[in-house]
Protein backbone atom coordinates (compact mmCIF):
# COMPACT_ATOMS: atom_id res chain seq x y z
CA UNK A 1 0.00 0.00 0.00
CA UNK A 2 1.30 3.47 -0.88
CA UNK A 3 1.16 6.17 1.79
CA UNK A 4 1.74 9.91 1.47
CA UNK A 5 4.39 11.34 3.78
CA UNK A 6 5.95 14.68 4.61
CA UNK A 7 9.65 14.92 5.34
CA UNK A 8 10.48 17.75 7.74
CA UNK A 9 14.13 18.76 7.66
CA UNK A 10 15.53 20.79 10.52
CA UNK A 11 17.96 23.66 10.09
CA UNK A 12 18.63 23.61 6.37
CA UNK A 13 18.87 26.70 4.13
CA UNK A 14 18.93 28.97 7.19
CA UNK A 15 21.43 31.81 7.32
CA UNK A 16 23.50 30.44 4.46
CA UNK A 17 24.31 27.19 6.27
CA UNK A 18 23.47 23.66 5.19
CA UNK A 19 22.39 24.61 1.69
CA UNK A 20 20.14 22.00 0.18
CA UNK A 21 18.42 23.05 -3.07
CA UNK A 22 14.85 21.79 -3.21
CA UNK A 23 15.30 20.47 -6.78
CA UNK A 24 18.15 18.30 -5.51
CA UNK A 25 16.08 17.14 -2.53
CA UNK A 26 13.31 16.10 -4.94
CA UNK A 27 15.83 14.20 -7.09
CA UNK A 28 17.27 12.54 -3.99
CA UNK A 29 13.83 11.33 -2.86
CA UNK A 30 13.03 10.06 -6.33
CA UNK A 31 16.39 8.28 -6.39
CA UNK A 32 15.38 6.51 -3.17
CA UNK A 33 12.38 5.08 -5.03
CA UNK A 34 9.65 7.45 -3.83
CA UNK A 35 6.88 8.80 -6.05
CA UNK A 36 4.80 11.98 -6.30
CA UNK A 37 7.68 13.98 -4.83
CA UNK A 38 7.11 17.70 -4.25
CA UNK A 39 8.77 20.30 -2.06
CA UNK A 40 7.20 23.18 -0.22
CA UNK A 41 9.11 26.42 0.33
CA UNK A 42 12.89 26.47 0.68
CA UNK A 43 13.01 25.64 4.38
CA UNK A 44 12.95 21.88 4.24
CA UNK A 45 9.59 20.29 3.56
CA UNK A 46 9.05 17.59 1.00
CA UNK A 47 6.09 15.32 0.39
CA UNK A 48 6.27 11.94 -1.26
CA UNK A 49 4.47 8.66 -1.74
CA UNK A 50 6.08 5.44 -0.59
CA UNK A 51 5.01 1.84 -0.46
CA UNK A 52 7.85 0.71 1.77
CA UNK A 53 9.09 1.56 5.23
CA UNK A 54 7.57 3.47 8.08
CA UNK A 55 8.14 6.98 9.46
CA UNK A 56 11.31 6.09 11.35
CA UNK A 57 12.95 3.99 8.64
CA UNK A 58 12.10 6.55 5.95
CA UNK A 59 13.57 9.35 8.08
CA UNK A 60 16.75 7.33 8.70
CA UNK A 61 17.06 6.53 4.99
CA UNK A 62 16.70 10.20 4.01
CA UNK A 63 19.09 11.33 6.76
CA UNK A 64 21.80 8.97 5.47
CA UNK A 65 21.19 9.98 1.85
CA UNK A 66 21.44 13.70 2.63
CA UNK A 67 24.71 13.27 4.50
CA UNK A 68 26.17 11.13 1.73
CA UNK A 69 25.06 13.47 -1.07
CA UNK A 70 25.54 16.90 0.57
CA UNK A 71 28.24 16.15 3.16
CA UNK A 72 26.42 17.41 6.24
CA UNK A 73 24.04 15.86 8.73
CA UNK A 74 20.43 16.97 8.72
CA UNK A 75 17.80 16.07 11.27
CA UNK A 76 14.79 14.60 9.46
CA UNK A 77 11.34 13.68 10.70
CA UNK A 78 8.85 11.88 8.48
CA UNK A 79 5.13 11.96 9.23
CA UNK A 80 2.28 10.40 7.31
CA UNK A 81 -0.86 12.20 6.17
CA UNK A 82 -3.06 10.69 8.90
CA UNK A 83 -0.74 11.97 11.62
CA UNK A 84 -0.44 15.44 10.08
CA UNK A 85 -4.23 15.67 9.77
CA UNK A 86 -4.66 14.53 13.38
CA UNK A 87 -2.28 17.29 14.54
CA UNK A 88 -4.44 19.91 12.83
CA UNK A 89 -7.65 18.41 14.20
CA UNK A 90 -6.27 18.25 17.75
CA UNK A 91 -5.15 21.88 17.87
CA UNK A 92 -6.08 23.19 21.34
CA UNK A 93 -6.00 26.83 20.22
CA UNK A 94 -8.64 28.60 18.09
CA UNK A 95 -6.62 28.41 14.86
CA UNK A 96 -9.41 29.91 12.74
CA UNK A 97 -9.39 33.03 14.94
CA UNK A 98 -5.61 33.53 14.91
CA UNK A 99 -3.15 34.83 12.39
CA UNK A 100 -1.02 31.95 11.09
CA UNK A 101 2.15 33.64 12.42
CA UNK A 102 0.72 33.33 15.94
CA UNK A 103 0.38 29.56 15.94
CA UNK A 104 3.17 27.02 15.48
CA UNK A 105 3.63 23.30 15.86
CA UNK A 106 6.87 21.70 16.96
CA UNK A 107 7.13 18.10 15.82
CA UNK A 108 9.22 15.78 18.00
CA UNK A 109 10.96 12.53 17.16
CA UNK A 110 9.40 10.79 20.17
CA UNK A 111 6.45 11.29 22.50
CA UNK A 112 6.83 14.07 25.04
CA UNK A 113 5.11 14.65 28.34
CA UNK A 114 4.52 17.58 30.67
CA UNK A 115 7.38 16.54 32.97
CA UNK A 116 9.96 17.37 30.32
CA UNK A 117 8.64 20.94 30.25
CA UNK A 118 8.36 21.43 34.01
CA UNK A 119 11.40 23.81 34.10
CA UNK A 120 9.42 26.28 31.97
CA UNK A 121 7.59 28.85 34.13
CA UNK A 122 4.49 29.13 31.98
CA UNK A 123 2.86 32.09 33.77
CA UNK A 124 6.03 34.14 33.27
CA UNK A 125 5.47 34.04 29.49
CA UNK A 126 1.75 34.90 29.33
CA UNK A 127 -0.08 35.57 27.09
CA UNK A 128 2.14 33.12 25.20
CA UNK A 129 1.22 29.52 25.90
CA UNK A 130 1.81 25.96 24.76
CA UNK A 131 0.08 22.61 24.84
CA UNK A 132 1.43 19.11 24.27
CA UNK A 133 -0.08 16.25 22.33
CA UNK A 134 2.04 13.10 22.01
CA UNK A 135 4.82 14.01 19.52
CA UNK A 136 3.70 17.62 18.98
CA UNK A 137 3.82 20.90 20.84
CA UNK A 138 1.41 23.68 19.91
CA UNK A 139 2.76 27.17 20.57
CA UNK A 140 0.62 30.28 20.73
CA UNK A 141 2.88 33.31 20.26
CA UNK A 142 0.75 36.44 19.73
CA UNK A 143 3.71 38.52 18.49
CA UNK A 144 5.10 35.75 16.28
CA UNK A 145 7.85 33.20 16.71
CA UNK A 146 10.71 35.63 16.15
CA UNK A 147 9.72 37.66 19.21
CA UNK A 148 8.65 34.77 21.39
CA UNK A 149 10.48 34.41 24.68
CA UNK A 150 8.53 31.22 25.37
CA UNK A 151 9.81 29.67 22.14
CA UNK A 152 13.37 30.37 23.33
CA UNK A 153 12.66 28.69 26.66
CA UNK A 154 11.07 25.67 24.98
CA UNK A 155 14.10 25.19 22.72
CA UNK A 156 16.65 25.00 25.56
CA UNK A 157 18.76 21.84 25.48
CA UNK A 158 17.56 20.73 28.91
CA UNK A 159 14.02 20.62 27.51
CA UNK A 160 14.70 19.08 24.11
CA UNK A 161 17.57 16.77 25.11
CA UNK A 162 17.56 13.54 23.16
CA UNK A 163 14.90 14.66 20.69
CA UNK A 164 14.80 15.91 17.16
CA UNK A 165 12.49 18.91 17.21
CA UNK A 166 11.43 21.06 14.27
CA UNK A 167 8.88 23.85 14.22
CA UNK A 168 6.49 24.95 11.48
CA UNK A 169 4.04 27.86 11.36
CA UNK A 170 0.34 27.14 11.02
CA UNK A 171 0.28 27.92 7.29
CA UNK A 172 2.91 25.25 6.68
CA UNK A 173 1.22 22.79 9.07
CA UNK A 174 -2.06 23.01 7.16
CA UNK A 175 -0.35 23.08 3.74
CA UNK A 176 1.43 19.80 4.51
CA UNK A 177 -1.92 18.21 5.30
CA UNK A 178 -3.22 19.43 1.94
CA UNK A 179 -0.13 18.27 0.02
CA UNK A 180 -0.18 14.78 1.56
CA UNK A 181 -3.91 14.29 1.03
CA UNK A 182 -3.54 12.72 -2.43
Amino acid sequence: MTTMYAALLRGINVGGAKKLPMAELRALLEGLGHDAVRTHLQSGQAVFASGHGDEESLAAELTRAIEKRFGFPADVLVRDHAYLRAVVEACPFPAADLEPKQLHVTYFSAPVDEERFSPVDRPAFEPEDFRLDDRALYLYAPSGLGRSKLAEALAKPRVTKGLIATTRNWNTVTKLVELTAA
